[in-house]
């Protein structure tokens, strides 16, 4: 798990504990202390807490003009035990709705367990954020955990799934990503191009 560190090739473009708008402000990053754990293993010290015990963040790009923001997420996101939405939509969400960000990209490729709790949070996400539009994609999402999220019916408030599973983002600039992301919401991805 130490092994794996959030994705680093848009930080010539965007830093989130240089962004006094994100609760990532200020942060210091030690890269030889590793503190962070799940469970037993340490994790790189570039990802964020924010609350839970198993699941930690990165916001990797925010783009306040066009309303969106990007995170990679790391780790067990468990609703049933820890109530990590919650943390999530209260000490991360909250903030960044406050300051105009109502799209939202999730990359959960390195979520290895979902397990299902109450919606309320993510209903009241969805609230917060529809009428500017506004809307949360879960990107390749493993089988496992996107099946944990259909027995909870997140699809109700959120976008994952097929075709969002295979959603090559590394590869992009953040605005292609969500150029993407929002062509693949319309339906329209015939015109795809990247």
């Amino acid at each position: 798990m130490h092994d794996i560190e959030p994705h680093y090739h848009w930080r010539d473009k965007y830093i989130s504990s240089n962004d006094d708008r994100t609760p990532f402000f200020g942060r210091i990053y030690d890269e030889f202390t590793f503190s962070n754990k799940i469970y037993n293993y340490f994790v790189h010290p570039q990802w964020d807490a924010f609350g839970s015990a198993t699941l930690y963040t990165k916001l990797l790009f925010t783009d306040y003009d066009r309303g969106y923001a990007i995170f990679e997420m790391l780790g067990e996101w468990n609703d049933c035990l820890n109530n990590d939405i919650m943390f999530l939509k209260r000490d991360v969400i909250d903030p960044m709705i406050e300051h105009g960000i109502h799209k939202y990209i999730i990359i959960c490729e390195n979520v290895l367990n979902f397990h299902v709790g109450d919606d309320d949070y993510y209903e009241e996400w969805q609230n917060d954020i529809v009428e500017e539009g506004g809307w949360i994609s879960f990107i390749n999402t493993l089988d496992h955990v996107e099946d944990e999220m259909k027995e909870g019916q997140l699809n109700f408030y959120t976008n994952f799934g097929a075709p969002f599973n295979t959603v090559n983002w590394r590869m992009l600039k953040p605005k292609q990503v969500l150029d993407l992301v929002e062509l693949l919401l319309s339906g329209e991805t015939k015109k795809l191009r990247y």
